[in-house]
């Protein structure tokens, strides 16, 4: 069977036969076919769940089933200029190069293993581009991706937050505690993007906002996500985080879009998605000071601190999500892009924060499930997938 008709397949059965055993048995010829198939059909579909599951079928041929039919073909040549389009994140340059080389020097295990990396790559990559359409669709974020010049952004800091005190010559800062998420079901992970697109009638959760206390430190439950905002004196976006005892000041607006720089990629997504440093200006080349001009105030800048309260990585709570909602949220407050200035947000403001917050997970490069800002909402949620409309961005693209 060809491995194409498990893709695009009506029958459930066809559809939910793994790749493993369809590979099994299969020479070296046939997979290279077959590989070959399956890049020329996703270099041409349509349909966004056929051509990510294409990619993911490339991936996982190249990384674990051609490397056993490659016995004494194990290193080859990988070619300098893909690995640099790698380095840059132009996975479909890159494929075109690696692929080039295996066409001229034929298959090798270190060559699959960079076609395979490149292959896995682009898989989120595409993912990633769907959550920036969608995101980009809800009122309220369009104007993020049109603003290509500093000169072009539309916001401005609160009054509230530039009254210089007397006392300790240092301006207000603003402060965002959230919740996190604990989910009592969620269905075997179906609110993950790429599952629940394919079968939204399965994509159910059920999960609460929650508070959490330490024993013998705390004398009732706390907002475990604390982060702050406030402008200082310097014209730099200076990003602290205490649990991670790390510190970074960016005078570059390309910086901020630098994930892989240091370990402060998740607040950087923040920034990105909050609109202080909108997406469309990733590769601009221009200052953070041009930006703080106009959106501050000559000579100012901005601090943006977090804190989570050393919750352990892993805890299965949805840090990571909430307080990019958290961060997003606050930034929002500051620059007046939400109703409230202090206390809760209404629901449309949630939605937008929402919404952002997984563009900022999918921006950084970590991904994630739909349900996982339910810390922004209070109490206990039951969310569900549904059908696309003709009205949704997903319409004709996914189910």
């Amino acid at each position: 069977m060809p491995l194409i008709d498990i893709i695009t397949s009506a029958d459930i059965t066809t559809r939910n036969r793994s790749l493993d055993a369809a590979c099994r048995g299969l020479s070296l010829g046939k997979l290279l076919h077959e590989c070959q198939q399956l890049d020329d059909y996703r270099r041409s579909c349509d349909n966004l769940y056929h051509r990510v599951r294409s990619l993911f079928f490339l991936y996982a041929i190249h990384r674990f089933h051609l490397p056993t039919q490659l016995t004494g073909r194990e290193s080859g040549r990988i070619s300098y200029a893909g690995y640099e389009h790698m380095l840059n994140r132009r996975y479909p340059e890159a494929l075109d190069v690696f692929l080039s080389r295996q066409a001229t020097d034929g298959p090798s295990v270190s060559l699959s293993s960079a076609i395979g990396e490149a292959y896995h790559r682009l898989a989120f990559q595409t993912l990633a581009d769907q959550v920036r359409r969608s995101v980009r669709t809800v009122r309220g974020n369009q104007w993020m991706f049109r603003t290509g010049h500093p000169a072009d952004v539309p916001l401005q800091i609160r009054p509230e937050l530039l009254k210089l005190s007397d006392q300790t010559n240092s301006y207000p800062v603003l402060r965002e505690r959230t919740a996190v998420r604990m989910d009592f079901s969620h269905s075997g992970w179906s609110d993950i993007f790429f599952l629940g697109m394919d079968y939204p009638e399965g994509a159910k959760v059920i999960n609460a906002s929650i508070d959490l206390a330490v024993r013998g430190r705390h004398t009732k439950p706390e907002p475990p996500i604390d982060c702050s905002l406030r402008v200082i004196d310097e014209p730099v976006l200076r990003l602290i985080s205490i649990d991670l005892d790390a510190k970074v000041e960016i005078r570059e607006i390309n910086e901020v879009f630098d994930f892989a720089r240091d370990y402060l990629g998740l607040i950087k997504g923040a920034v990105i998605a909050a609109g202080l440093i909108p997406p469309g200006m990733e590769g601009c080349g221009g200052k953070i000071a041009d930006v703080f001009s106009r959106m501050i105030g000559p000579g100012l800048g901005l601090e943006i601190t977090s804190r989570v309260n050393d919750i352990p990585k892993g805890s299965r709570l949805a840090v990571s999500t909430n307080l990019l909602g958290s961060l997003i949220s606050m930034c929002m407050r500051a620059t007046r892009q939400v109703s409230a200035f202090t206390g809760q947000l209404d629901e449309s403001d949630r939605r937008i924060v929402a919404a952002r917050a997984i563009l900022g997970e999918w921006i950084g490069g970590s991904g994630g499930g739909w349900q996982d800002s339910g810390g922004v909402w209070p109490g206990i949620k039951l969310i569900e997938g549904c059908l696309a409309g003709p009205d949704d961005p997903e319409f004709g693209i996914s189910r």
